[in-house]
């Protein structure tokens, strides 16, 4: 089957909204792209020490993408997050963690990402044939009334422990607690570095002043792109954000530092274009940004992971990092869904806007 056809046939009509856009805000000239070099590019010169490399190596050399310099990991927490007869219910097999992990593999994904409980009971069978990513915080939604934080379940030396290549944490950027959880996150993050781990953060705007009674500014490009500059300053290696929904955030809010000429100068309304200004914010992408896939929907899920992987791309990001459109569905379902994007990242047809 013709990929690039395939690609187009279910963009539809949006097709040459999406593949024949060029940026012309912030230029693809004036970004880090991702190649078979990145890690040599980006994290040779940087204090990051040489088993941190061999990590990041590990990580980006690993199933259907090696040496591509994109990645697709299956990220599976929202057993706590979500809870677990929420989140498994459609599909009670993942329940059982190793079929988490069966999936990542099947799949052909760079990576696994869950819990400590999922990956510590699969360790010795699996950590060597696919790269672990242990979560190590949490929001859990037992509490009553519920509550909104993110907490620490266990220890960065646990995850080293049971061969696991690198670390994940998400910080409520914008939270009551978010000040907590950037000195809890900045000091996981070096002794994970110092241990020889790579670091990938979560980086989740959380307030409810962000929604509006025009509208929800959770996803704003502006606001996310500020999280994610945050994310790198405490020496993420690589960002997990939201695909930008809509822009002006600070401005419809009223807070922080914004100027109109700001929006004209970096941005457009064209999705590429506020996924370009996230990619900017991390240090014009010589840290990757992985976009999340979003809840299952159903039907509509394969042409909306297709389009979100496109305006990565094509935005000058990383990859994605997709889980529960996958594991809510039976297994075979799942890896073809998951392959099916990483196709667009190898399809050469697809370039950078």
């Amino acid at each position: 089957m013709d990929t690039y056809k395939n690609i187009v046939d279910h963009l539809g009509d949006k097709a040459s909204f999406y593949l024949e856009y060029v940026s012309k805000k912030i230029t693809k000239d004036e970004l880090q792209l991702p190649g078979k070099n990145f890690i040599d590019n980006v994290f040779l010169k940087s204090n990051r020490n040489p088993q941190v490399l061999r990590s990041l190596s590990q990580l980006y050399n690993h199933g259907n993408l090696v040496g591509s310099g994109y990645l697709s990991i299956l990220p599976v927490d929202q057993g706590i997050e979500h809870s677990a007869a929420f989140s498994f219910y459609k599909n009670p097999d993942y329940f059982d963690p190793e079929n988490i992990i069966k999936l990542a593999i099947e799949a052909g994904c760079n990576g696994v990402a869950s819990t400590f409980g999922v990956l510590g009971l699969n360790a010795r069978k699996y950590a060597h044939k696919i790269p672990f990513i242990v979560k190590i915080n949490h929001n859990e939604l037992l509490t009553y009334p519920n509550k909104y934080d993110q907490t620490l379940f266990g220890k960065v030396k646990s995850a080293w422990d049971m061969g696991a290549v690198a670390i994940g944490a998400t910080i409520y950027f914008g939270s009551a607690e978010s000040n907590r959880q950037f000195k809890e996150i900045a000091e996981a993050f070096e002794e994970a570095h110092n241990l020889g781990m790579a670091t990938i953060l979560w980086c989740y705007t959380r307030n409810e002043a962000f929604k509006t009674n025009k509208e929800d500014y959770h996803a704003a490009a502006d606001l996310t792109g500020q999280a994610n500059h945050l994310g790198v300053t405490i020496q993420a290696d690589i960002i997990k954000q939201k695909l930008p929904t809509n822009n002006f955030g600070f401005k419809e809010i009223g807070f922080g530092k914004y100027d109109d000429k700001m929006y004209k100068t970096l941005t457009t309304d064209h999705p590429i274009d506020l996924c370009r200004l996230q990619v900017a914010n991390c240090y014009m992408g010589k840290i990757g940004l992985i976009n999340s896939g979003g809840g299952s929907k159903g039907e509509s899920d394969l042409v909306e992971a297709i389009t979100t992987a496109v305006i990565n791309k094509r935005a000058g990001g990383s990859g994605l990092i997709m889980g529960r459109k996958a594991f809510q569905k039976p297994f075979n379902k799942g890896i073809e869904l998951l392959q099916t994007v990483q196709q667009v990242y190898l399809e050469k047809s697809i370039s950078v806007a």
